[in-house]
């Protein structure tokens, strides 16, 4: 089964700032990850909130796989260009400021069945 992605890219936000709510999120179930980011007040929840409406429309639209079959099986921020400003400092100086932008990434899998077939163990190796 192939992973069903979806990317947002130089979204204008640090990518410390956004795994902070991506890490709340990695793991559940797409239903449980929709409902946790509604209710948070971060400007990076929404961001993400939107992100994954898209893998999930990718996923029933491509793949005709159902909303409550999916976890979110691997999501992360990587760092985009930095655009770089200066602000006025005292006795003529220039501070910099450096606008951080962010690649942020959402992979969805599909469960797998509670009635599947576990594989098993292999016993063997050194004595």
């Amino acid at each position: 089964m192939a992973v069903i992605k979806a990317k947002a890219r130089f979204v204008k936000i640090s990518p410390r700032k956004a795994r902070l709510v991506l890490d709340m999120v990695r793991g559940k179930s797409v239903i449980a990850a929709q409902a946790i980011l509604a209710n948070m007040d971060k400007k990076s929840a929404g961001i993400v909130s939107k992100l994954l409406g898209s893998a999930i429309a990718n996923a029933e639209n491509n793949k005709a796989l159902k909303k409550e079959d999916l976890y979110i099986s691997a999501v992360f921020a990587d760092q985009g260009p930095t655009l770089h400003r200066y602000k006025a400092a005292t006795m003529g100086r220039a501070s910099a400021i450096r606008k951080r932008t962010s690649h942020i990434t959402v992979e969805l899998d599909h469960k797998k069945k509670a009635g599947a077939k576990k594989e098993k163990a292999v016993k063997g190796g050194k004595k």
